[in-house]
């Protein structure tokens, strides 16, 4: 493994931890109002409102364990993946005269292939990490089934063996692709547009603008991903088998099911935190990677 690559996945690493610190409590809630049967919460301030009257304020920070651990993991196979893949296009701009400085203003294209192959690089990580997180998310507080997200992977491996915690697996896939391919354009783009306008290099980017461009990439993302997400979280919190309360055969059963009974509002039942969230989390781990960057490479 490359020096760039170690420093990559080290500043993806700062990233990620800054972004679950960030988007946890909305997260939580989030994730709550998706699962949920119809008419369960008004809103997002009546779930929110729910979780804390019925199970304290730290409760919006339970399961944080799990993405603390693997998010960081997460981002950091996303960046590391992303610069990889920078590295190569760049190089083949050299090559052909393109890119300007370095071949490194890439195309749209360019940027978007390597998004969606950090999408699916991050995806084998990203699959199990978010199930644990949401099966913790979700259970009784009173009756909880697992003590703590070491106990759940545990349970689920004896249970169901290793393929249990890979439940959601393909509609993960398709989520991570298709939105981390237009969430690293919209970012690379504006860093582009930033540079050029100013004739600046990145190094000399404000700090603000990561921030702000963060928070744009991130509602870019959740404008495409959306309705998967919904349907990630309804597999991911779903039965193993018909004995255990299984609802869906497949994310396309799933998808035909939640259509015919909840109708098409319940594939944006739960936006509201998440666009709340969006531009504080993602704007965090594009700052939180950029500073490390600079740092690492400084």
């Amino acid at each position: 493994m490359s020096a760039n690559t170690i420093k990559d996945l080290t500043a993806g690493t700062a990233g990620g931890i800054a972004q679950v610190l960030v988007g946890q409590p909305f997260d939580i809630v989030k994730v709550r109002m998706q699962t949920s049967p119809k008419g369960t919460y008004k809103g997002m301030l009546h779930c929110g409102a729910g979780i804390l009257k019925n199970e304290g304020p730290l409760a919006f920070y339970k399961g944080t364990l799990t993405p603390l651990l693997g998010i960081g993991v997460c981002v950091s196979i996303q960046f590391g993946a992303l610069e990889y893949a920078k590295r190569v296009f760049a190089a083949q701009n050299i090559a052909s005269g393109r890119g300007g400085e370095g071949g490194k203003m890439l195309s749209g294209d360019q940027l978007f292939i390597a998004g969606v192959g950090a999408g699916i690089a991050n995806g084998f990580v990203s699959g199990p990490v978010e199930h644990i997180r949401i099966r913790l998310q979700t259970q009784s507080n009173t009756n909880p089934m697992f003590a703590g997200p070491f106990d759940a992977i545990k349970k689920i491996i004896s249970q169901h063996g290793i393929p249990g915690l890979f439940k959601g697996q393909c509609v993960t896939f398709l989520r991570e692709a298709t939105g981390y391919g237009v969430y690293f354009l919209v970012y690379e783009k504006l860093i582009q547009r930033e540079m050029l306008m100013k004739g600046i290099r990145r190094e000399e980017i404000s700090p603000i603008n990561p921030v702000l461009y963060g928070a744009a990439a991130g509602y870019a993302l959740w404008a495409v991903i959306y309705p998967i997400d919904m349907i990630k979280s309804r597999m991911q919190t779903d039965g193993f088998t018909p004995s255990t309360g299984q609802q869906y055969a497949s994310a396309r059963d799933c998808a035909r099911k939640v259509w015919r009974t909840e109708g098409t509002g319940a594939f944006t039942r739960g936006l509201g935190p998440t666009l709340i969230r969006s531009p504080f989390a993602n704007g965090a781990t594009f700052l939180g990677f950029e500073l490390a960057s600079r740092l690492l490479y400084s």
